[in-house]
């Protein structure tokens, strides 16, 4: 992939705020991220008033499935998202969390879709994705090799087009639980594009992710880390979320440029400057032997002998009377 796919995850930091949620577009469109990432969720297809919350940092809802009935939106509204993201520049995507989800996304006009790490073994789901027929891209956070080889079988034999995330499902995550090793592990396993997924609220993992290889970054943004949500401390705000597409595009740019180390001929005059000729620390006479602790490497290249040649001339006899700091050249040597 001659590009990295950079996908700035918005999820529920607008917090159900209709406003908050187009502001956020704008915010992202100035970064230079590829694509925005929302979540759709349906309360009544897709949890219960069982489901306990991940995180209790709610004052508002009472429970897990109010919040999630609060960040709903309308068919409409999320038309009116997807113009906007459209309008920017920026692809629109929203991970589905319930097969009414996905209904509600193909009539506002996905073009991929992504799958979150706790819908990976959710084969409904994945079902009805794959008859879409449109590309997705998985988290893999929170499964084994065990889990993830049904997956990926399950998709390869509805011929579903695909691709996989390293993934770790903690909010921060921390440098020991990255698992770059994984990147690696993910493509020679199933021989298909990988990516990384952050949580760390950091810019050198997604870095180091790419130059280990990773084609797709996914992580979550947010105006201020002190906002009100579950992921607002695992995110980026927009002025880290710049310098990290800057860099990303920088290292993909090196990546996909790859130097010749057999071919220095682009270094012609530079060497001719910063290249050193031998020289004598002292004045000497006619007929002095050359020891190694006459000689000393003077800039530039070519006004006498290389530099890296002198073990050629010790022992050898001079023909004539030197200067302190003269260049030393063959021509100044007994045959």
């Amino acid at each position: 992939m001659k590009e990295t796919f950079i996908i700035a995850e918005i999820a529920q930091a607008h917090d159900g705020s209709l406003g908050l949620a187009h502001s956020y577009i704008d915010a992202v469109a100035k970064t230079g991220c590829n694509a925005i990432k929302f979540q759709t969720h349906i309360a009544e297809a897709e949890s219960s008033l069982e489901e306990p919350f991940r995180v209790n940092f709610s004052f508002e809802d009472k429970t897990r499935y109010d919040y999630w009935k609060r960040m709903e939106f309308t068919l409409e509204q999320w038309k009116e998202i997807k113009a906007h993201c459209d309008k920017v520049s920026l692809e629109f995507i929203s991970s589905p969390f319930s097969n009414t989800a996905v209904d509600l996304l193909e009539e506002v006009g996905v073009k991929r879709y992504k799958i979150g790490s706790g819908e990976v073994n959710n084969f409904v789901l994945l079902e009805k994705i794959i008859q879409t027929g449109k590309p997705i891209i998985i988290s893999s956070g929170m499964s084994s090799f065990e889990e993830l080889d049904k997956t990926v079988a399950f998709l390869k034999n509805r011929n579903a087009n695909y691709s996989i995330l390293q993934c770790t499902t903690a909010y921060p995550t921390k440098p020991s639980q990255f698992g770059f090793n994984v990147l690696k592990e993910l493509k020679e396993r199933y021989n298909v594009v990988v990516g990384f997924s952050d949580h760390s609220s950091s810019i050198e993992a997604s870095i180091a992710a790419v130059a280990l290889g990773a084609d797709i970054l996914e992580f979550h943004v947010v105006f201020n880390n002190e906002m009100f949500g579950p992921d607002a401390k695992a995110s980026l705000n927009f002025k880290e979320t710049k310098k990290l597409v800057k860099a990303v595009r920088n290292i993909k740019k090196a990546l996909n440029n790859p130097i010749d180390k057999n071919d220095n001929s682009n270094f012609k005059e530079l060497k001719q400057i910063f290249e050193k000729s031998l020289a004598i620390n002292k004045d000497l006479t006619e007929g002095h032997v050359i020891k190694f602790s006459d000689l000393e490497a003077k800039k530039p290249k070519g006004f006498g002998i290389l530099a890296s040649d002198y073990q050629r001339i010790i022992g050898k006899e001079l023909n004539k009377d030197l200067n302190k700091w003269d260049f030393l050249t063959f021509n100044d040597l007994k045959e």
